[in-house]
């Protein structure tokens, strides 16, 4: 008659009874630390005397091999920092983003705010016989467009407003 819950052998070619599992393997605690050796028999164990007499083995102290890097796999990656470029009312030598050649920018002037503030100023003063058109002649008062030029794209604009 088999009570609930009792521990029985299997049936097998042996006939022994084996025992049932640790508490440490059915609930697998400390499972990830390495299990030491067993000890290896001999004349000299190195026991040492704990402080209840008894003796005792030195701690084992296990360390991981770290995986050395493969000498013929190191990749070197240069990285290129370009720092902000500002633009103003001259040319500028820099490396251009679009076709990475090294240029110097070609301007070309539009009429901005401050050309028209000054074509109605001079309206206002009472040039009104053509000569308010001035300031779109004079390209101090014009805004800035940088260009490459290879690819022709723009680079970057200086707005005088």
């Amino acid at each position: 008659m088999s009570v609930p819950g009792s521990y029985q052998a299997a049936a097998g070619p042996s006939s022994m009874p084996t025992a049932p599992p640790s508490y440490e393997e059915t609930v697998a605690v400390n499972s990830y630390f390495p299990m030491p050796p067993a000890p290896a028999p001999g004349p000299t164990t190195g026991l040492v005397t704990g402080p209840d007499g008894k003796g005792m083995n030195p701690p084992a102290y296990y360390t991981q091999p770290v995986p050395v890097p493969n000498a013929n796999a190191i990749a070197v990656q240069t990285v290129y920092v370009q720092q902000p470029i500002s633009f103003f009312d001259r040319p500028v030598q820099m490396c251009c983003p679009s076709c990475n050649k090294m240029i110097v920018t070609q301007l070309s002037y539009n009429a901005g705010a401050l050309t028209w503030l000054s074509c109605g100023s001079l309206c206002l003063l009472g040039c009104i016989a053509g000569c308010c058109f001035i300031p779109f002649c004079v390209d101090a008062l014009q805004d800035v467009d940088h260009y490459c030029p290879n690819c022709k794209a723009l680079l970057g604009t200086y707005k005088r407003l």
